[in-house]
């Protein structure tokens, strides 16, 4: 496995000594004034590893390194390219024009995994050097060393969950490549085990994360996005709760992920708490089934679209419990930019499909209420073509009262004028629905409460305030496993279009169910994306459960013999060679 620590190896590591060049943020102005500026020239391994700040410095690095292009491109495109929600916008690369036909090979290069690996190299490194800085740096409590461990393990086992869930069986090693001398091919480890390898290793630090690094509950929504970022641009234990909560639900342990994700509820629920006892009324949050979420339509407003224009729009919102922050000209999302578009350049890579927009005001669309701001703000209809809106915008408004048609809805998007979109990877409602999901699996009995949480989700984006409403969704229209389980799939596409999720919710019912009957239903549901291509091809192609995980790069095969190519994409000696 020596190409999965190479790259980073190459720039990092030389005999005796650690290079330690890495293009870290600045400390300064509005935007990070938690993250240090690493020194850009080699320093002798002993000499280094000496005080606090070497170690956070490292630190800040794994945060970086998530945030680079090439990671945000994998997060996006592997979670999202493949699913009903993507159709293909101005042209793109070649890999990803034939990634959205189905036609992947192992010479794609969005099979490379090794930006991952670089990310969790760096958290290896900081997990094995930190505790020896602790002894050195009387500054340098046990308490912030063992958060400081919580945080590079977090995003160490955030970037082995995105390969699992990408390529199923990945190599799984948690000690830090430092020299040449250690044979780092390994073999894979098998799905399964490798989820409750990340359940066991999070479970050792979930103690010991940061609640809150600013205190914020004495800020109003917008002050706390400008003033307490770090709350949810660096790992809580609120992160870590959210990601023990969806490792625990693609292993099948139900009981698990309402246990963490009602930790986050009720942590969320006392800071709302907090928040009412400090302010007096917060006019754009209400308490929706008893969790407080942000409305979509604040008290006093006319317009709706706050939501959107808050969690998106704004940075770091009440409901985000992970996010990656860009703020300069050294870190831009350039993911939202090239594939979602942006005023200047318009369309992106990917459009998004006329069956998710299409008819929305008139009330006849698929998926969406015409109340539902959600589909107002994630796309936008552009002449004849449906565009991303989602982190592309800054702010959308729209009237969601007596509304027949498109001009009646009022909708005004405007595009960013930078590339400094925050990508969440973890948010409230998120967790909602992972609990939802959890309980509907458990049984009958528990179907009520999922609901609850499902309608809770739903009733915010329509600006329902009450369950009574005539146009809230009614528990017995959904009380057979069939329809609810249904209506939360649909609910989480809503939810978290364009976020990053929707294959992987794919799969993970594939996993469930022993084959990919509703996978195949659902994205082959969308025939714009098949525009010069054989839909019935795809469906049969979709139809082998092994397909739904991407083949390891050619590279890796040729370094890595314990690896064995995924039997969905044939015979590939050829690219072996």
């Amino acid at each position: 496995m020596t190409t999965i620590f190479n790259t980073y190896n190459k720039v990092s590591r030389r005999t005796g000594t650690i290079a330690l060049s890495l293009s870290l943020l600045l400390t300064a102005s509005s935007c990070s004034g938690f993250l240090e500026i690493l020194p850009p020239n080699d320093v002798v391994l002993e000499n280094y590893w000496t005080e606090k700040n070497d170690v956070t410095s490292v630190l800040f690095s794994c945060y970086e390194s998530l945030e680079s292009e090439e990671s945000m491109l994998r997060m996006g495109v592997w979670g999202e390219l493949r699913s009903d929600n993507i159709t293909p916008g101005r042209t793109g690369s070649y890999d990803i024009q034939e990634m959205l036909k189905e036609n992947i090979l192992p010479t794609s290069s969005l099979v490379k995994w090794d930006v991952m690996y670089q990310t969790i190299n760096r958290c290896n490194t900081v997990c094995h050097f930190a505790p020896s800085v602790q002894g050195k740096d009387p500054n340098y409590s046990p308490d912030e060393l063992n958060a400081n461990i919580a945080e590079a393990v977090f995003i160490r086992d955030l970037c082995y969950f995105y390969l699992l869930r990408t390529f199923r069986d990945v190599p799984i090693t948690f000690e830090a490549s430092l020299d040449d001398q250690r044979d780092y091919r390994i073999p894979p480890t098998k799905f399964e085990n490798g989820i409750d390898t990340l359940i066991a290793d999070l479970r050792k630090v979930e103690g010991y994360a940061v609640h809150r690094y600013v205190d914020d509950t004495r800020m109003q929504n917008r002050e706390a996005s400008r003033s307490a970022y770090e709350n949810n641009s660096r790992v809580t234990c609120l992160a870590i709760y959210a990601l023990l909560a969806d490792l625990n639900l693609w292993r099948g342990n139900y009981s698990e992920v309402v246990k963490y994700s009602d930790l986050v509820l009720d942590y969320k629920k006392e800071q709302y708490k907090k928040m009412r006892a400090n302010l007096g009324n917060i006019n754009d949050m209400y308490e929706f089934n008893g969790i407080p979420l942000i409305l979509d339509k604040p008290e006093g407003n006319s317009n709706c679209g706050n939501m959107l224009t808050e969690i998106f729009g704004d940075k770091n919102s009440f409901e985000s419990l992970f996010e990656l922050y860009f703020c300069n000209a050294n870190v831009t999302n350039s993911y939202i930019s090239d594939y979602y578009g942006t005023a200047s350049q318009k369309a992106g890579f990917f459009n998004a499909p006329s069956t998710y927009r299409k008819d929305v005001a008139e009330g006849k669309n698929v998926l969406f209420d015409k109340r539902d701001g959600r589909a107002y703000g994630s796309i936008l209809i552009d002449n004849t073509s449906y565009r991303i809106a989602k982190y592309a915008t800054s702010s959308v408004t729209f009237d969601n009262q007596n509304i027949t048609d498109e001009k009646s809805a009022k909708v005004n998007s405007n595009y960013r004028g930078d590339n400094y979109a925050n990508w969440i990877i973890y948010r409230l409602t998120d967790v909602m629905l992972m609990k939802a999901e959890a309980l509907i699996l458990m049984g009958e009995d528990n179907y009520e409460e999922a609901f609850n949480l499902i309608s809770a989700v739903n009733c915010r984006a329509r600006s329902i305030k009450s369950a009574t409403d005539k146009d809230a969704l009614k528990f017995p229209d959904y009380n057979t496993p069939s329809k609810i389980i249904n209506l939360l799939l649909d609910e989480r596409n809503r939810e978290f279009m364009y976020e990053g999720k929707r294959w992987y919710d794919l799969v993970r019912f594939s996993l469930r169910d022993g084959n990919t009957h509703t996978l195949v239903s659902k994205v082959t549901s969308v025939e714009e994306k098949y525009r010069g291509s054989n839909a019935n091809a795809i469906k049969i192609k979709l139809s082998d459960p092994n397909i739904i995980f991407l083949p390891y790069y050619r590279d890796e095969l040729k370094l890595n013999d314990y690896l064995k190519q995924n039997p969905a994409y044939g015979n590939t000696e050829e690219f072996v060679q």
